[in-house]
């Protein structure tokens, strides 16, 4: 029986290449984001039929409710979830990050993967089996300037989120996963305060080399849990 997964943030970069990992590895998938128009070039990228779009945010908590829904009327069952929706401002400092900016990010970013795991636990948990894979950050293990104080308290948090889901649900086979990239070559590095030179994006990680990681994860035994995975770029670039 295929795998069933939904992806959040699916519309371009790591999610985009996680859901064409999955889709050549034969799972079904549901692809949410904010806008239709990528989510649909992600789907033609996999290059499947069994693809459900659902175009949702997930700090709407009715929305993610209807993606499971939406997931498990297509095709049964929810066996993995990757939270991978996320967003970064501009103005990212303590000194000047607008109230609404902060607030956001961690709409985003955390109480989303939350809320996509509370709509998805009741199947879960019938199922008695589930897997719960959160894209987080090196901005998640040590707070820096660059990715600012929203950012990273948003990413700590998703740390605990996931701790929490092994502590209270891995006796109902219910598991997660915390991976926490280094710089990636994503669009996300075009909304940063100060231009990303070449050098340092010839350096980054490529979307698929998170891909790579979720798909080990996912194809691992119900009996396993990887509680984290932390990878970065090989090379240093300053700046």
């Amino acid at each position: 029986m295929s795998k069933t997964a939904i992806i959040t943030g699916a519309g371009t970069g790591i999610g985009a290449s996680i859901a064409i990992a999955y889709a050549e590895a034969g799972y079904n998938l549901a692809l949410a984001g904010r806008r239709v128009e990528p989510l649909e070039e992600t789907a033609r990228q996999c290059g499947t039929e069994n693809i459900e779009i659902c175009a949702t945010d997930v700090g709407d908590r009715q929305g993610v409710q209807l993606l499971a829904e939406q997931t498990v009327a297509a095709f049964g069952r929810i066996d993995i979830l990757v939270n991978n929706a996320g967003i970064n401002t501009k103005k990212r400092h303590l000194i000047d990050i607008a109230d609404e900016d902060w607030d956001r990010v961690m709409e985003i970013n955390l109480t989303g993967a939350f809320n996509a795991f509370r709509a998805v636990l009741p199947q879960m948990k019938v199922q008695n089996d589930g897997l719960v894979i959160n894209i987080s950050s090196m901005a998640g293990k040590r707070a820096g300037m660059i990715s600012g104080v929203a950012y990273c308290a948003s990413k700590f948090g998703m740390a605990a989120l996931n701790q929490s889901i092994n502590v209270e649900f891995r006796e109902d086979g219910i598991r997660a996963c915390c991976i926490y990239p280094g710089e990636v070559d994503t669009p996300i590095l075009d909304h940063r305060p100060n231009p990303v030179s070449d050098e340092k994006r010839a350096a980054a990680l490529l979307p698929e080399d998170i891909a790579a990681a979720a798909l080990m994860v996912a194809q691992m035994p119900d009996r396993v849990i990887v509680e984290d995975i932390t990878i970065f770029p090989r090379r240093v670039v300053g700046r």
